[in-house]
């Protein structure tokens, strides 16, 4: 509010997280705190040295993965959300990534189908921030031409095999980078 231009500020949420118990912050965050590109695992029983692949999202997505890891008592995947898409945070995403040394896949997660959302934009900057041994792969909805399916069970439906796709061993849905890219 002391600079001398004003940029307004644009905040997308769905209705369902105004009241998400998990979605709220302590009074005193917004007072000594400042605003995190990228929060890293919010589970403190979550091992760095124990975690064998981190998946990442952007959005209430993460509230579900939570839930079903937290059914399932996995404890070796740890989840990041990236709570500023642009300009991307480099510097805290290759944070969370260095954080998690045994990780061998990195898991992008997203709600939207697969042709939109974030993910043909985030992938070349996920790849650019992961280790060589590291493989990307992706869990989100089939490619559609609506952003919604229509019916509420189908949603419903596909949220949970998304959900379940991040979490389950990956086989085909690989992201390679080409052989000589750079990364940085």
């Amino acid at each position: 509010m002391i600079r001398p231009y004003r940029k307004p500020l644009i905040i997308f949420t769905p209705k369902s997280l105004l009241r998400h118990r998990e979605s709220m912050s302590p009074l005193p965050e917004f007072a000594e705190s400042k605003f995190k590109a990228v929060n890293w695992e919010w589970d403190e029983s979550i091992k760095p040295q124990d975690v064998k692949r981190l998946i990442v999202c952007s959005g209430k997505v993460f509230f579900d993965l939570m839930a079903e890891r937290k059914a399932k008592g996995i404890r070796n995947m740890a989840i990041v959300r990236i709570a500023q898409l642009y300009p991307f945070p480099h510097d805290d995403f290759q944070f969370e990534i260095n954080r998690y040394p045994g990780a061998t896949e990195v898991m992008w997660c997203q709600e939207e189908p697969g042709n939109q959302g974030a993910w043909y934009w985030i992938q070349h900057y996920l790849l650019r921030h992961m280790r060589e041994e590291q493989i990307l792969a992706y869990a989100m909805r089939p490619s559609s031409a609506s952003p919604a399916v229509g019916y509420s069970s189908l949603h419903s439906e596909q949220q949970k095999e998304l959900v379940d796709a991040a979490f389950r061993p990956v086989t085909d849905n690989l992201v390679r980078p080409v052989q000589g890219t750079a990364r940085k």
